[in-house]
């Protein structure tokens, strides 16, 4: 917990969240930043963010404002994108900072900003650069991360209501992908199903690709669904890997459409599939039908937040192994067949 005098409320105007680095785990925060905007109604709310989960803020009502972080191709642009962000920061005089990313330099960089109060977990040795550092126990680690971010609140005193997250979606986003999908036949009227394969944390969370393509061939015959296939760039081959698998025809957009241009289309789907990815946090935060397929991770600490979500997992003596890649013969995944998956998405579909 914290050992430190209590934050005056009375004295913070500006508030300035550092995001995390990741798409689901930036969707994940989503309650705790609620909370901060409950607890400060008055007050302005900045959230600095890398430009990869930017569109997660952009549109969210709690938010005033989004001040985007490069990363930079190398040390030295990372420098300059670092020193830039403190120049901001200081103008904008933030009285309280607090730190959803758990790194080192988060700590640093609202310290060198001259933020007065400086709150986070006391990961990464970052404890003596913060006013109010918070201990991380054993027992939040077992709870869904969802609870990990409000437990940062609470630590400091305030009410942080346990509550499933919630995007927004951009109206330009939405458009744009309207258009984009009627360039290839397909509205809003028909059964849009959406496949995610990938995972940036690496093999061990894939389901394999001619599986997502046997689920998606079931839901064009029996569903007369219009299959869509979505991922990042760097997960093209494994989406094309689906589409070109598929007997009915599927449209791969992966690396064609924008974070905010793919939860637009997420919203306009009837149903998900995927395996424990950012998008699924995605899907589960717009309160899409989905089924989510899990192999090396622990649903208890990542699952989807939302009451039309279903998950099909194996659970094995060497599961969550929380590994990218998988070194005893893939069977958490390899065991689950499209039929399991097939009957969750029967369960949780209305035609």
């Amino acid at each position: 917990m914290l050992r430190r005098a209590p934050i005056d409320k009375s004295e913070i105007k500006q508030i300035l969240i550092r995001a995390t680095n990741w798409v689901g785990d930036a969707v994940i925060t989503l309650p705790a930043l609620e909370s901060v905007r409950k607890t400060f109604p008055n007050s302005r709310l900045t959230v600095l963010a890398r430009p990869w989960v930017q569109a997660i803020y952009e549109n969210h009502p709690a938010v005033d404002q989004v001040i985007p972080y490069p990363k930079g191709r190398n040390p030295g642009e990372r420098l300059f994108q670092f020193h830039k962000v403190i120049k901001e920061a200081r103008s904008q005089s933030f009285d309280l900072a607090l730190l959803f990313q758990n790194a080192f330099e988060a700590a640093l960089l609202t310290y060198l900003a001259g933020v007065k109060y400086r709150a986070g977990f006391n990961t990464d040795g970052r404890g003596f650069l913060l006013t109010h550092a918070v201990r991380r126990n054993a027992e939040i680690l077992k709870q869904h991360q969802v609870e990990y971010y409000l437990y940062i609140l609470r630590s400091l005193g305030w009410e942080a209501e346990s509550k499933d997250p919630l995007l927004y979606v951009s109206a330009r986003d939405t458009e744009t992908v309207r258009k984009q999908l009627a360039s290839q036949d397909i509205n809003e009227n028909d059964f849009i199903l959406c496949l995610s394969p990938g995972a940036m944390y690496g093999p061990a969370k894939r389901w394999p690709p001619d599986r997502f393509a046997a689920v998606g061939d079931r839901a064009a015959a029996a569903w007369g669904a219009k299959v869509v296939i979505i991922g990042s760039t760097g997960e093209k081959e494994i989406c094309e890997a689906v589409r070109r698998t598929m007997r009915y025809p599927g449209l791969n957009l992966a690396g064609q459409t924008s974070l905010g241009q793919v939860m637009a289309l997420i919203a306009l789907c009837r149903f998900f599939v995927t395996n424990d990815s950012g998008l699924m946090h995605v899907a589960a935060a717009l309160n899409r039908p989905m089924v989510a397929v899990f192999g090396s991770t622990d649903p208890i600490a990542t699952g989807p937040r939302s009451p039309k979500a279903r998950l099909v997992r194996h659970a094995l003596d060497c599961s969550p192994c929380f590994k990218p890649r998988c070194k005893r013969g893939f069977a958490c995944m390899l065991g689950l067949g499209p039929d399991e998956v097939w009957d969750a998405m029967e369960k949780g579909v209305t035609l």
